[in-house]
């Protein structure tokens, strides 16, 4: 039962969630900055810092896991 357009539709679907879960990371880290203190466009820079790194973080377990399998 495994072919390979589930495979397909599964990283889709485990892309998709890395997505919402890094822009959730970012907006997180961008709101509690601004909550700090920071400035708008500082706040922006630090959501941007912590939304590119845990996409980094997620995208590379996801290739440890798939690599895995």
């Amino acid at each position: 039962m495994n072919t390979p357009s589930i495979h397909l539709m599964l990283l889709v679907l485990l892309l998709a969630v890395v997505a919402l879960f890094c822009m959730l990371v970012g907006a997180a880290a961008g709101l509690l900055a601004r909550i700090d203190g920071s400035t708008y466009a500082n706040a922006l820079l630090r959501g941007a810092v912590a939304f590119a790194g845990s996409a980094t973080l997620c995208l590379a377990l996801l290739t440890f896991v798939l690599t895995a399998l």
